[in-house]
């Protein structure tokens, strides 16, 4: 029978905090880390959510507006591609609350974390993509194609910079000043 003080448990969940502490820079266990990243990751779906769900919605409703039969077949290929993209970031971003959902009470919390954070990047990525396409329909429309094409690149180029470069950067930077 094990009793508070005769060192059978009670030191167990100590070395566990402590253990994380030295781990993660965090005194919490693996199941409090777990909440603290999902609810995290929550708020940051969130965010990126609903930019996509506005972008997809104006999406949908473009090929019912009178001057959609002017487009040229390029540019409606490039609608088809660009709303096909918005659903494919729609589910990616969604994604996560189903998983939860299908797994919640099972204890897979920390797996949870994973592949919500993987299927938010995939999200990520596929918006960037999105974002992109819906760009370069309107600038075809608005003004030459070779500038459009530019324009587009530079606009793709800045949010991978924003959303991909400069916190991999600040990633590695960060394990490099501690020494990793």
């Amino acid at each position: 029978m094990s009793g508070v003080g005769d060192g059978s448990g009670g030191g167990e969940a100590r070395r566990a905090r402590e253990t994380a502490l030295r781990e993660h820079g965090r005194s919490e266990t693996v199941e409090e880390r777990a909440d603290r990243r999902w609810s995290e990751l929550m708020t940051e779906v969130r965010v990126a959510q609903t930019g996509t769900q506005i972008l997809f919605g104006f999406l949908l409703t473009v090929a019912f507006q009178p001057r959609f039969q002017d487009l040229s077949q390029a540019d409606r290929n490039i609608y088809v591609l660009t709303v096909v993209l918005g659903a494919a970031t729609m589910g990616s971003l969604i994604a996560p609350a189903a998983f939860h959902r299908m797994v919640v009470g099972r204890r897979l919390k920390p797996q949870a974390v994973t592949w919500a954070a993987r299927l938010t990047l995939l999200g990520l990525g596929l918006m960037v993509l999105t974002m992109g396409s819906a760009v370069l329909l309107v600038l075809r429309v608005t003004l030459d194609d070779a500038l459009a094409a530019w324009l587009t690149a530079g606009v793709v180029l800045w949010f991978v910079l924003c959303w991909f470069v400069l916190p991999f950067y600040a990633r590695r930077s960060g394990r490099l000043s501690r020494g990793e």
